[in-house]
């Protein structure tokens, strides 16, 4: 499968009482779709992954999968603490029909380089699905620096990185170490990643803009039309600014409850979003053009 686009690191749908909303869950998936979005990870930080159950990981990811019915690929979050755990989850994944996993290093143990190593050797034997390997150090505690992400892609299945640190530069060495092992797919850094040569961005911003996030891959990347792209870039950069830093879960549903997605709120120890930042998320909302609901 070519993986490249722009790809929406989902939410996770609740009801009121906490519980799996998999109805609002499924209705969010098929707009997404809708709206044309290249792919979906769901069960990533975004998720709320390390707030679910195994039972409910399965349900979320049989939701976005079975949705999704392979029209967009779905890569889903399979990261944990223990290897088994994640082999346990891949396992899930491809017995539910994904098209590959995105796993972020064990985030408590800070493995060395050599039990990296180990630990994504044991996990891709363990799996046919393609592996994208995720780094986030800021909450990782693991940097899965240029030269660590050129010796992993020497793995068979790990296939694609999601480089989401603050060094735009990194995307350049990653493509000098790997050449074609490994695609690269930007984090936070969406645009300055496709001006690198990043074949795709795996954002949180997708979750309410998804159209705009992939029209701004289709002019970085497609078009090279560098004037259009950075216009688009500007007026979306509120949103991207928005559900950056600790609000990526609560300000995204807080955006997501205006235009009509009734998401929940996060589950603890998260918070959902104070009454004194809602007029910030609706300014944001406006200043990308978004249409408010009601």
């Amino acid at each position: 499968m070519n993986f490249k686009g722009s790809y929406n690191v989902m939410v996770t749908a609740f009801d009121k009482d906490g519980a799996l909303n998999l109805d609002e869950q499924a209705r969010f998936t098929e707009w997404q779709v809708r709206s044309g979005i290249h792919g979906l990870v769901p069960l990533g930080s975004t998720g709320e992954f390390l707030s679910l159950s195994r039972d409910e990981k399965y349900e979320v990811a049989k939701c976005v999968v079975d949705t999704a019915a392979g029209r967009v690929p779905v890569i889903v979050g399979a990261g944990a603490e223990r290897t088994e755990d994640v082999v346990e989850n891949c396992k899930m994944a491809e017995k539910l029909g994904a098209d590959g996993v995105m796993i972020i290093p064990p985030f408590y143990s800070t493995p060395t380089e050599p039990e990296l190593i180990n630990h994504y050797s044991i996990i891709a034997a363990a799996t046919g699905l393609p592996i994208m390997i995720y780094n986030n150090p800021a909450t990782a505690n693991v940097d899965l620096t240029p030269e660590i992400a050129a010796k992993l892609s020497e793995i068979p299945n790990v296939e694609m990185i999601k480089e989401s640190t603050l060094e735009v530069t990194r995307v350049r060495d990653i493509q000098e170490l790997c050449g074609d092992r490994l695609r690269v797919f930007g984090g936070i850094l969406g645009y300055e990643s496709f001006v690198e040569g990043a074949v795709g961005w795996i954002s949180v911003a997708a979750n309410i803009l998804p159209r705009e996030c992939c029209e701004l891959y289709s002019l970085s990347v497609e078009d090279k039309n560098i004037d259009a792209s950075m216009d688009l870039y500007r007026r979306i950069l509120p949103v991207i600014r928005l559900v950056g830093g600790h609000r990526y879960v609560s300000a995204t549903k807080a955006a997501l409850a205006m235009i009509g997605f009734d998401m929940g709120s996060p589950r603890l120890p998260r918070l959902p979003l104070p009454a004194c930042e809602i007029e910030e998320v609706e300014r944001a909302l406006l200043a990308a053009g978004v249409v408010l609901d009601g």
